[in-house]
């Protein structure tokens, strides 16, 4: 797993290469969840990413809605759980909630 600092330094990076990017960092969990507070993951234009916010049961919709984020600049944060319908797609289905704040690198 890569640490968050040489995340950051990769991110830096891309953004330094012209590309857009976005950090995605947990900054809630209930129950059952895959990562801790803190964890991140990272998500340039070209939907390339590193790190982990879920282990994997989330990432798809975080780096889709983190492509977003980096076309409006507007910062969201996402919620996953066992009341979303979303939760069974996305792997949540044993009781766990997520929440995701994800922002635009800004340069």
């Amino acid at each position: 797993m890569t640490t968050t600092p040489d995340l950051l330094t990769r991110a830096a990076q891309w953004a330094d290469g012209g590309k857009k990017v976005a950090i995605a960092t947990v900054v809630g969990t209930w129950g059952s969840s895959p990562r801790p507070v803190g964890s991140q993951l990272i998500v340039n234009e070209d939907s390339e990413f590193e790190g982990s916010v879920s282990g994997g049961c989330i990432e798809g919709a975080v780096v889709t809605e983190a492509l977003d984020i980096m076309e409006t600049g507007t910062p969201k944060l996402l919620e996953f759980g066992v009341s979303d319908a979303m939760a069974w797609e996305v792997g949540l289905a044993c009781g766990g909630e997520v929440k995701v704040f994800v922002e635009r690198l800004e340069a």
